[in-house]
């Protein structure tokens, strides 16, 4: 197949929420296709897509639909053809994606903590007794209260500067980020300590960005294959494995990590109660290739121990 590229006159059409931490992940996507195939910038066009997600800012997303309000006017207008492809951050991907698209394509992983960011101290543990931290993860809420009762949660809906402007209009005393939304934007003056994983394992896919496409779509699938990052792919088969076992939704706290380890892959994922009350966490180790079917064996675990009405 001859692969006829982009051009200026025909550009390749980046779809992508209108954030501007997902205007940085379109960025770096387009830049990286440019230097994979050699062409100059005006061959994209990076276009931006209101959704739902996004405009409703006022109430929790176990509410008002869950993950998908995020991906659902991004993926018609992809199926509809009016853009190539999109541009996502993979931990508010759902699971599986619509008739007639793929995602598997995956671009170099970010940092995977979670970043504390507080204008009045300098840890979790640093915290006045009774202080007010603002999130709309319902697994760093759950995460928070298991280590810290005494805190009181409030919602916290916004992209990285809404969420920033209310810690420092005193709406909050903390609130917690992605560290890989931090570095993509290069906020380095934000007041931010990275939480390890040991503390509170990120959520599935975090520090991840992925590029849905056309199943029928020849030539995106080759351009895509040139700036896929497989050991990411890899890492994210295993964590999306063990998060489609669970059934896991925006109403679910569950927190998931796969790391590689020479030809191995361990996998740490836990369950909670939103009240924080229940844990349960386990690990599996295993050759790589053998991550989707260790995702689904641990989501078995841990079903297993937290009973059949846990959720």
């Amino acid at each position: 197949m001859t692969l006829h590229l982009p051009s200026a006159a025909q550009p390749f059409n980046i779809g992508t929420r209108g954030s501007p931490l997902a205007l940085a992940q379109a960025y770096e996507t387009r830049s990286r296709l440019m230097a994979a195939f050699d062409l100059p910038q005006d061959a994209f066009a990076i276009c931006i897509i209101k959704v739902t997600g996004d405009a409703i800012q006022d109430r929790p997303l176990k509410e008002i639909g869950g993950k998908g309000l995020f991906t659902r006017e991004i993926e018609e207008a992809l199926l509809a053809g009016s853009i190539d492809i999109a541009v996502h951050s993979m931990k508010d991907m759902p699971v599986t994606q619509p008739d007639g698209l793929v995602l598997d394509t995956y671009l170099p992983r970010e940092d995977v903590r979670d970043a504390f960011v507080s204008l009045h101290a300098n840890a979790l543990d640093a915290l006045a007794e009774g202080a007010i931290v603002g999130t709309s993860s319902l697994r760093r809420r759950a995460q928070l209260l298991a280590k810290r009762s005494d805190l009181r949660v409030v919602e916290f809906r916004g992209n990285v500067q809404t969420r920033l402007q209310k810690l420092a209009d005193g709406v909050a005393d903390a609130t917690f980020l992605a560290m890989a939304g931090l570095n993509r934007l290069e906020m380095r003056d934000v007041p931010r300590w990275a939480v390890s994983p040991d503390q509170m394992l990120p959520a599935v896919a975090q520090g991840a960005i992925g590029i849905e496409r056309r199943i029928s779509d020849a030539r995106a699938a080759t351009m895509l294959a040139a700036i896929h990052d497989h050991p990411t792919g890899q890492r994210l088969a295993a964590e999306r494995s063990f998060l489609a076992h669970l059934d896991g939704s925006c109403e679910t706290p569950i927190g998931g990590l796969a790391e590689l380890d020479g030809a191995n892959i361990r996998l740490r994922g836990e369950i909670l109660r939103p009240d924080g009350r229940q844990v349960f966490a386990d690990e599996a180790f295993g050759p790589i290739e053998t991550g989707p079917a260790m995702g689904r064996s641990l989501a078995e675990t841990l079903l297993a121990q937290a009973g059949p009405d846990f959720f």
